[in-house]
């Protein structure tokens, strides 16, 4: 599996990110192996929410915008309750994050 080296105040830590792993996962179906890491997309997703950058502007140490874009479509997609998946993980880091 493909890792990316980058470490920006957006990103988040290894241990957080198991948190969410499963709920990310559980949003695309996976018919061959990821050759990319989550944990990279996932951070490059936070690094262009947070600093509101475009979307050619995601440094070059996260995966390409095309895969950050494809993960962010998928993730940002409303449920039939009204939440997107992005919404429901990044409201659990928070909460994790309080707890510590």
């Amino acid at each position: 599996m493909r890792t990316f080296s980058h470490n920006y105040p957006s990103d988040i830590t290894r241990e957080q990110f198991e948190i969410i792993r499963s709920d990310l996962e559980s949003a695309k179906k996976k018919t061959k192996p990821r050759d990319i890491d989550l944990y990279s997309i996932f951070c490059g997703i936070l690094y262009l929410v947070k600093s509101g950058c475009q979307w050619d502007m995601i440094p070059s140490d996260y995966p390409n915008r095309s895969t950050i874009r494809n993960y962010y479509d998928i993730w940002t997609r409303t449920s039939k309750d009204g939440i997107t998946i992005l919404a429901g993980v990044l409201k659990k880091i928070s909460n994790y994050a309080k707890k510590r």
